[in-house]
């Protein structure tokens, strides 16, 4: 992902927050949710997209999701949970901007 967004490849970073989104719905093992979760999948795809291709979303997801997987790694699930809802906080502004901005 830090690759993806140095060489200025948004594609690229889109497949593989995508990528990162599934590793954590399996490795959280909450079935429930991840089957809910993939159900909603067909219609955060294009929310998704749009925003990689949004000047300067990747560069500040980046860090977002760096701090997800750090937590992740170091089995810090309450750092994980904060990190992952300062992400969505800043999905949904995003995606407000986006709608207001068409």
């Amino acid at each position: 992902m830090e690759r993806s967004v140095a060489d200025g490849e948004p594609l690229k970073y889109s497949a593989l927050n995508h990528e990162l989104h599934r590793l954590i719905r399996e490795i959280s093992a909450q079935t429930v949710a991840a089957d809910m979760l993939e159900r909603l999948n067909g219609q955060l795809v294009r929310h998704q997209f749009q925003l990689s291709l949004r000047p300067g979303r990747p560069q500040a997801s980046l860090p977002e999701h760096l701090a997800m997987i750090s937590a992740i790694i170091g089995r810090q699930p309450t750092e994980a949970e904060e990190a992952t809802r300062r992400h969505l906080r800043s999905v949904i502004t995003a995606l407000r901007e986006t709608e207001e901005a068409q």
